[in-house]
């Protein structure tokens, strides 16, 4: 069961007025929350704060964490393993679109329990699909994760469907874009690549973990454009997201994949820095 607390620490209670819930006028970022800590908080602050900076929302780092500091310690949650879901909106104002900006904004922390993924899914890889809904292009808030996710809901939805995993989301152009809940990296002849995220997507932070840990072993990422064809000429898929670290994929459609030497390295590179769902 979840629970929410607001701005003040106490448990929510929304206006229905609130600009998030009439326009989704706000972002959010999902955290595993591992040992009562939570994991790569300074990645997701970083791009919380980019994103309140982006739609004119005022608040400030100290308030973040200290709002989701009074949600882990006052919540019945086990903390030990779960997950928090900070939640920053407008403030409810008069009726209509436009508001002023900055504005200030809204706290929201909501702790969920959390189940750990079973270890064949890091072992034997998941199967995916590749998804008929295409993520609308040239967005002003392209790479954040703001409240409007109506794109992945539909997306998802197919995935559910059709009983897999995840699915892989293209743009109007064809252009390999991401998962519904993860980023996607591809291995072609150890030449290690993932989509350009300028035009639409998400920016997550186990995908900027995996490229930062890459790079410090002198090995560079390609952050490019990429189309269906890249996929089905790559010799190994993997996908990344907060809450499981790096998983394989050994099918997507037809497509199909071994798990290689360059996904258990990055398996490996994770479980070392402490993302323990990577660890064999």
């Amino acid at each position: 069961m979840s629970e929410w607390f607001d701005t003040k620490g106490k448990a929510l209670s929304l206006d229905p007025a609130n600009r998030g819930f009439q326009y989704g006028d706000g972002l959010f970022e999902t955290i595993a929350i591992r040992g009562g800590k939570p994991r790569l908080w300074q990645s997701h602050l970083e791009r919380l704060v980019k994103g309140c900076e982006r739609l004119g929302l005022e608040t400030t780092p100290d308030s973040l964490e200290c709002v989701l500091d009074s949600a882990l310690s006052g919540c019945e949650q086990d903390t030990s393993y779960c997950i928090a879901k900070i939640i920053v909106t407008a403030a409810s104002g008069v009726r209509g679109y436009g508001r002023s900006a900055p504005s200030p904004g809204e706290i929201y922390v909501g702790v969920f329990p959390a189940t750990p993924r079973d270890k064949n899914v890091y072992r034997d890889g998941v199967d995916t699909m590749l998804c008929e809904t295409r993520l609308a292009t040239g967005s002003p808030v392209a790479g954040l994760k703001t409240i409007n996710r109506i794109e992945q809901v539909l997306a998802s939805s197919e995935c559910r469907a059709a009983g897999l995993f995840e699915g892989f989301t293209r743009d109007a152009d064809d252009r390999l874009i991401c998962g519904t809940i993860s980023n996607v990296f591809i291995v072609t002849n150890n030449r290690i690549r993932t989509p350009s995220l300028d035009r639409c997507g998400v920016e997550g932070t186990m995908r900027r973990l995996v490229i930062d840990l890459l790079n410090d072993q002198g090995t560079g990422v390609e952050v490019c454009d990429l189309a269906e064809d890249d996929l089905a000429a790559a010799d190994e898929v993997f996908i990344t997201n907060s809450q499981m670290g790096a998983v394989p994929v050994r099918r997507c459609g037809d497509y199909e994949w071994d798990i290689g030497s360059t996904t258990h390295r990055v398996l490996g590179l994770l479980a070392d820095f402490g993302i323990e769902e990577c660890r064999a």
